[in-house]
């Protein structure tokens, strides 16, 4: 049996933003959709459309190990930390 954390396979596209997929920015948010159980892999501060990234799952895991700590986030819930290595604080999205 696979330790694969979350809910989607290891090939199931993910967003990001190019700055997080091809320049090492920090992953400061994690958002799991409620609608198709999709997740997002963002930074802080509002995500702008022209920098917007598709990956797969084991490719955001691959550049943030760390995102597996929150992996049992249910859908319409969000984590964040201000900076890397802080504690994730988990979080349900306000309609």
């Amino acid at each position: 049996m696979s330790d694969w954390p979350f809910d989607q396979p290891e090939n199931c596209s993910a967003i990001t933003s190019k700055d997080i997929a091809f320049d090492g920015a920090p992953i400061l948010q994690v958002f799991h959709d409620e609608d198709d159980h999709g997740w997002q892999f963002l930074g802080l501060g509002e995500p702008v459309p022209e920098n917007t990234a598709i990956i797969c799952m084991a490719g955001i895991v691959k550049l943030d190990p760390s995102v597996k700590e929150v992996a049992h986030i249910e859908p319409g819930w969000f984590a964040w930390q201000e900076q890397v290595a802080d504690k994730w604080k988990i979080e349900i999205l306000e309609g």
